[in-house]
């Protein structure tokens, strides 16, 4: 049989499992390993696994049997997102204090106002609050201040003095401002507004510089070695890459496992180039697709606007890319460019896939759900409800700097009465994000 050849039946186990009790044969790898504490060789047990609805991590615990020496950790194993984030929030209310955080080793944090930073790396990842940070860091700070007093009474005096600033925010004495960096994009913050925009918190996508990709472990192939292989034999030319399904090696988003992923360059009438990519895992049968722009980045940004009065409405084509905002002004919704990533599909379709992604969201169905939000929640899925059943008229926004999206026209003869398209100048923040500001395109 040859190597490449596959057995037809069998089906391979994921590569990270859920860690349920009827797993009968956990997949636990053993490592002969040092002991930090005796110098005497212990055993390293490791075990992948699955967060449901969170992650992909490494359960590691060592032992040694020598000096009886035990430790356990867990590591983030699931994929570094593309972009960077960084999220400014205006604390203000009990409330933000009590907002859950979720940060990794790579998120810094700083406040302006006192001229303070954590450095990313210096502190592990944890799920925590924002009053959390604060007491973690007051704590940190007095746990050596009765031997400075002794020995650097001048510097114990100024740390008593940044300590009372620190505990003024944390009572809230006055407004103030947080800022958070994850150059890994794992940062998360919680909305108490969910689904609604959280007007206090500003986010913005980023791309990572080479340094901090090298921080990050992430080191970029030659492109020259990066080669697409087409499903059929044969050498492709430009000319013939349209219209040809083309096949690449990847990993499974669900179970991590190694499969295939086809894509395919397709052209949208009246609009441009795409190419759409589905994903197929034969480990979880995880399905996925995705449609990225595949003419580039448009001279100016567009914003598109849509009447939704009906079910010819919903049949309109629709691609929203991976860069466009979507909002829903009548709901009170505005959703981000990842949220959804890019989809070529319908009105109606978009609309199905917003109310799918946050009906089984564990942020608003979990066991630690907060009883109001889950009101909330309930209360707009039933006006998206409406929606979809033609009892309300809403306006459908796409905002896309790039401008690689579309939504079709129901006129022959340009825009419908129900369809508006305005083309903008780019700020310097949507350059930024594009990453368009660092570029350099003359006297190469």
């Amino acid at each position: 049989m040859a190597e490449n050849q596959k057995v037809i039946g069998v089906k391979t186990k994921p590569l990270f499992r859920n860690l349920t009790a009827d797993d009968p044969e956990p997949e636990i790898t053993e490592i002969e390993s040092l002991c930090l504490s005796c110098g005497q060789n212990g055993v390293t047990r490791l075990l992948l696994t699955k967060i449901p609805h969170y992650k992909d991590i490494v359960v590691m615990s060592f032992d040694c049997e020598h000096c009886g020496y035990q430790n356990n950790e867990i590591q983030n194993s699931g994929k570094i997102q593309d972009k960077g984030i960084r999220i400014t929030l205006q604390v203000a209310t009990p409330r933000d204090l009590n907002r859950q955080v979720i940060k990794s080793d790579y998120t810094s944090v700083k406040i302006p106002s006192l001229d303070f930073e954590i450095p990313s790396r210096s502190q592990k990842g944890e799920i925590t609050t924002i009053e959390g940070i604060l007491q973690k860091t007051i704590a940190g700070l007095e746990q050596d201040q009765p031997v400075r007093r002794k020995e650097y009474p001048d510097s114990a005096v100024k740390i008593d003095q940044f300590l009372d600033k620190l505990r003024k925010l944390r009572s809230l004495d006055e407004p103030f401002t947080i800022v958070f960096e994850d150059i890994s994009g794992e940062f998360h913050i919680e909305n108490p507004n969910a689904p609604l925009k959280d007007e206090q918190c500003a986010v913005v996508r980023f791309r990572r510089t080479t340094e901090q990709d090298h921080v990050l472990g992430m080191y970029h192939e030659n492109s020259d070695n990066v080669l697409l292989k087409p499903i059929k034999e044969g050498e492709y030319t430009l000319e013939e890459i349209e219209g040809e399904v083309l096949s690449f090696g990847t990993n499974c988003p669900e179970c991590n496992c190694p499969c295939e992923t086809n894509m395919k360059m397709t052209n949208i009438p009246h609009f441009k180039e795409v190419v759409i990519m589905a994903t197929v895992c034969e480990s979880c049968g995880h399905r996925t697709n995705e449609v990225k722009s595949g003419g580039g980045i448009e001279p100016r940004g567009v914003k598109i606007e849509v009447t939704v009065a009906g079910k010819e409405d919903f049949s309109r084509d629709l691609l929203k890319s991976e860069t466009c905002y979507m909002e829903i002004p009548e709901l009170e919704l505005e959703i981000g460019p990842a949220a959804l990533g890019g989809r070529f599909t319908t009105v109606e379709g978009i609309l199905m896939a917003v109310k799918d992604q946050l009906s089984t969201s564990t942020a608003f169905t979990g066991d630690t759900s907060d009883p109001e939000t889950v009101k909330k929640m309930e209360m707009f899925l039933s006006q998206l409800d409406q929606v979809l059943e033609g009892k309300r008229e809403i306006t459908l926004i796409l905002d896309d700097a790039a401008g690689n999206s579309y939504i079709q026209s129901l006129s022959d003869d340009g825009l419908d009465s129900g369809l508006k398209i305005t083309k903008y100048e780019r700020s310097f923040e949507q350059n930024e994000e594009l990453g368009l500001n660092d570029m350099k395109v003359e006297n190469y």
